[in-house]
């Protein structure tokens, strides 16, 4: 019995065992393994009935002993050094092609044939495609190899399976060139431990790699739902919390629609719509992001924004959102419509402080909604103003007035329907703003409003 470590193109090591040699000695006292008589053979073997995998078994068997007329490992014997050197050969196609040997030739040529083609005793070359028969050679049939196996180590395979037994090499020389094609460092379990630690670093690797981009997926999907949700309030759903209504005792709302947007839309294709009010918000949400503000949603033209919750910013929603109203006034004079490059818009402003309730509402599309009458005032604000002008209440003027640094201008008292008369102002700049905003040369006529 010969033993040594093999090492192969996959850099795997293991123990190597080659048993036919001498196995005789411990097979033949066993029950029902009759001894072997290089003369009689047998007593029993019958030619008729013995399995293909059985026979399967004789493809490692080296060619002069095929010759021999066995049908059976049994019938091998004492076998020989150099028949198991043979054998070694096609253990090492099946660890370079993954399959046994001669494998490819059985969907061709009964295995029968294929023993007495190893053996030398029958030509099969006819009925096999040609690349796979060894052209020029005298020899029986060898397995094929892939076409890109290493030439080293197909020239080694054909010195260790080679028909000739005193050519081929002993067990060690065998070692020695595999050991010189594929240098091993240490013994078998330093190898291995080698593998695993450069396995587990691999992996850790991967993990670290697929944990990064969880993350990255995650804060997607989490920067997603703080664009629809307050992020406070997108955190304590994420954390599954309840998120109770609130009250809060004042805030500023802002509204704005466009004057005659009914008309430019009627003018419009559907797509076109979609791209125009897609342009202008993206435009206003930009603007948005930069004051201490939220978004509460869009419908059709119309767009409202809130400051002071769901956090608390003392008197400052007030001046966040006079702020952003002027920046938002601003941009309009740039704003183009793509398919009416001549039409310029015409924004009408309105806001009003005062107390709210706020919650969220829903459980599929969830939306954080604002309840209470300065939700309803503020509204009013926009629809009795006027085009390219900012137009709010009292509590919202004296707010700004106790902030300071803001041009207001009074428009006197008003009947606003469902909340009687009330006294409202225009906002006219801010100190140190210094961008364009519209003239009244600009707007529109009253007589193109409705007023509400």
């Amino acid at each position: 019995m010969q033993k040594f470590a093999l090492t192969i193109r996959s850099q795997v090591s293991f123990v190597c065992f080659s048993l036919d040699y001498g196995m005789h000695l411990f097979k033949a006292d066993q029950r029902g393994v009759p001894k072997f008589n290089p003369v009689l053979g047998r007593q029993g073997d019958a030619e008729e009935g013995i399995e293909s995998s059985v026979k399967a078994s004789l493809l490692y068997t080296a060619p002069e002993i095929l010759r021999t007329g066995v049908s059976h490992l049994d019938h091998v014997g004492a076998g020989t050094l150099q028949g198991d050197m043979y054998s070694m050969a096609m253990i090492m196609v099946e660890i370079q092609t993954h399959e046994a040997p001669y494998n490819e030739y059985l969907d061709y040529v009964d295995i029968d044939d294929v023993l007495q083609a190893i053996a030398g005793q029958k030509n099969i070359k006819s009925l096999l495609p040609p690349a796979w028969v060894k052209k020029g050679s005298s020899e029986g049939l060898r397995p094929t190899l892939p076409e890109d196996a290493d030439p080293a180590y197909v020239a080694l395979l054909e010195t260790v399976w080679t028909e000739d037994p005193l050519q081929r090499p002993s067990f060690t020389h065998l070692l020695k060139q595999l050991e010189a094609q594929s240098p091993q460092r240490g013994d078998l379990m330093d190898n291995l431990v080698s593998m695993l630690e450069k396995y587990s670093t691999n992996l850790e690797a991967i993990v670290a790699e697929r944990t990064s981009e969880l993350a990255a997926e995650k804060q997607k999907t989490e920067d997603l739902v703080c664009r629809m949700l307050p992020r406070a309030i997108a955190m304590q759903l994420t954390r599954g919390e309840t998120v109770a209504a609130e009250t809060f005792e004042c805030v500023t709302i802002y509204f704005s629609d466009i004057v005659g947007f009914t008309s430019i839309a009627g003018a419009s294709t559907p797509l076109q719509v979609v791209d125009l009010l897609n342009d202008l918000y993206t435009c206003f949400d930009a603007i948005v992001d930069h004051f201490d503000v939220y978004k509460v949603e869009t419908i059709g033209d119309a767009y409202m924004v809130v400051s002071g919750l769901p956090l608390r910013n003392g008197d400052q929603h007030a001046g966040e959102i006079a702020s952003m109203s002027l920046h938002l006034l601003s941009a309009i004079l740039s704003f183009t419509i793509r398919h009416m490059p001549e039409q310029k818009l015409q924004l009408r402003i309105g806001m009003h402080s005062g107390p709210a309730v706020a919650g969220v509402v829903g459980l599929k599309m969830p939306r954080y909604c604002l309840f209470g009458d300065t939700v309803n005032t503020a509204s009013r604000m926009e629809s009795g103003g006027l085009a390219l002008r900012i137009h709010m209440s009292e509590p919202t003027a004296e707010l700004l007035k106790k902030l300071g640094g803001y041009t207001l201008q009074a428009r006197g008292k008003r009947e606003v329907k469902g909340k009687g008369v009330m006294t409202t102002y225009w906002l006219n700049g801010q100190e140190g703003f210094n961008r364009p905003l519209p003239t009244e040369d600009m707007a529109v006529s009253a007589s193109q409003h409705e007023f509400k």
